[in-house]
This record gives C-alpha cells, structure tokens and sequence, in this order.
C-alpha cells in the first residue's frame, strides 16, 4: 500500500485529505506542520507528499527545500495544496523542488487523478 504524507494546520482539511485518500487506498500518515512532517517522513516510508503552504513553525516551500536535501526524498513527489494560486507561487514551488500544485478547495477525484500520475 502507497503511503502520503498529508501535511495541514488545519485539522478538518488533514481530515478531508485523510478520508479521500484513504478511500482511493491509500495509507495516509498526518502532520500538522512542515516540522512535524520533516520528523514524520524521517520515520516512516513515505511515497508522495502532500503539503500546504502557509503552516506555522515550517511552511510548505521550506518542508519541500529540507526534504529535497536528504537523499531520501531527491525523487519522492511532492505535491503542494494550498489555497495560493499566484504565478509567483507556483514559481518559487517549481524553484523549492515541488512536482505539483494543487490549489483549494481541491475537487477529490482531481486530487486522486493527480497523485495516481506522479506516484511511483
């Protein structure tokens, strides 16, 4: 079973992300922030990354940065989902080692459609 790491401050949107990806099956482990993922994907086996960008502690770009140094993660997907949708974004994600963006509110069977491409 793929494993994501689905990282969000908030609550019901891990929630939202946990339940849809669990349901296309996936196995889906849940931070809180980009520091707690970093944590998180040092311990467990992780297949795709799923983040937000405006967190507490780390945001998205700085997670996507610190996990692209770490051999590990030089070709894992990273997936940003985030409710910023400027070109400017999109470009400094592209810059930080982001394979894509999604922006929210995210259509379930779009989110699915987009990690079945990237995944490995």
């Amino acid at each position: 079973m793929r494993s994501i790491l689905a990282v969000d401050d908030s609550a019901s949107m891990r929630k939202m992300v946990s339940f849809t990806l669990t349901g296309a099956g996936y196995h889906v482990v849940e931070a809180v922030d980009g520091l707690d993922a970093y944590e998180k994907a040092q311990n467990h086996t992780i297949d795709l990354v799923l983040t937000d960008q405006n967190m507490p502690n780390m945001d998205g770009l700085s997670l996507t940065r610190k996990l692209r140094e770490h051999p590990r993660f030089k070709t894992i997907p990273i997936l940003m989902l985030t409710t910023e949708s400027s070109d400017l974004m999109k470009q400094a994600g592209r810059s930080a080692g982001a394979t894509g963006w999604l922006v929210k509110p995210f259509d379930p069977a779009r989110l699915i459609e987009v990690i079945a491409k990237v995944i490995r």
